[in-house]
């Protein structure tokens, strides 16, 4: 597994609150690690936050 920061501006678009969305049904919040497991790749997960950036 990887770690990733994101900003959090992020957290106010649509699209990255449905990845929030699909990650709380499959995995829940509760980790002890303080982390977020989401059901993507990571390729699928750098595409998102590629778009989410706007470049």
């Amino acid at each position: 597994m990887k770690q990733f920061l994101i900003p959090v501006s992020y957290l106010n678009k649509p699209s990255f609150q449905e990845l929030l969305s699909q990650a709380e049904e499959e995995f829940g919040y509760d980790h002890p690690t303080g982390g977020l497991t989401i059901p993507f790749s990571e390729d699928v997960f750098w595409h998102i936050t590629y778009r989410l950036s706007g470049l």
